[in-house]
Formats: C-alpha cells, sequence, structure tokens
C-alpha cells in the first residue's frame, strides 16, 4: 500500500428483519394485495439502501417460528438470529397504510456489540408505489447511518 493511502473501513454487518404491515385504508383487495407487496419487501429495499449509503453488508438472518417481524417474534429471538447471523446492526420497524397518499413507518434499529438502541424513530412518506417505497428505505438508511458511530 502507497504511503498515505488508508484502509477502506470494513464493512459493518446489517441484519434487517421483515417489516410488519397494518393497512387500514380501506381500499380495493387488489390494492391492499400490491401495497402488501411492498410492504413485504421493504426489508429487501433497506438492505439494498445500505449497501449504497455506507460500508454496510447486509445478512439474512433465520426466521424464529412462526415470523420474522417485530410483532411475530419475540425480541430475543430476534437478536439471536441476528447475532447467529453475524449482524452487529438488527433493524426492525413496520409500516401502517393511512390512505393511498400517507403511509407512516416505524424503524427501530439496534447495535448488537453495544447492546443499545441507535435510532427509533417514526417516519412518513406519501405514496403507495415502488418509487416511494424506495425513497423512504433510502431515507431511513440515512438516517440509522448517522445514528451509529463507528469505532
Amino acid at each position: 500500500m502507497a504511503a498515505g493511502a488508508s484502509t477502506p473501513p470494513a464493512a459493518v454487518t446489517v441484519a434487517v428483519a421483515a417489516f410488519d404491515n397494518d393497512d387500514t385504508a380501506g381500499e380495493s383487495a387488489e390494492r391492499t394485495a400490491a401495497h402488501a407487496a411492498r410492504v413485504d419487501g421493504f426489508d429487501e429495499l433497506l438492505g439494498a439502501a445500505f449497501g449504497s449509503t455506507g460500508p454496510y453488508r447486509t445478512v439474512r438472518i433465520a426466521c424464529p417460528a412462526g415470523g420474522c417481524s417485530a410483532t411475530t417474534a419475540r425480541p430475543e429471538a430476534l437478536i439471536a438470529a441476528a447475532r447467529a447471523a453475524g449482524a452487529r446492526i438488527l433493524v426492525y420497524g413496520g409500516i401502517h397504510k393511512m390512505s393511498t397518499l400517507v403511509q407512516i413507518g416505524k424503524i427501530q434499529a439496534v447495535d448488537l456489540s453495544a447492546d443499545r438502541l441507535l435510532i427509533d424513530r417514526l417516519f412518513t412518506f406519501r405514496g403507495d408505489t415502488d418509487a416511494a417505497f424506495a425513497r423512504a428505505a433510502d431515507f431511513m438508511a440515512r438516517q440509522v447511518d448517522e445514528a451509529f458511530a463507528r469505532p
């Protein structure tokens, strides 16, 4: 390595659990199903967003029996699964669809090494489209990145 060159920071391993879906918009079955599919894929969008936010690497967690989200798994089980996958950070949350126009999200992230909550936030975003969910994932990845102080 050349003099004065620095080593890039090691990637921080992040486990993103499935996000819970709460849809009270009362829309057609087709729109409800499309929204549910977007929420089901939000963990993957968020994982991809971490990759473009900083030196992060996402890992999949082995879901405990009954599910892999904050409401379907006990916190201890999610934390154990994330640690078993080698994660430093565990991210989880949910999305509440109020209407076609308004989504309310909840995100929490835990630094598993320091055993501390990094972020506990509500966020809103407009629209029930793929682009709206992608923007929300990018925003939340940046929020977690800002809350995480790298060693």
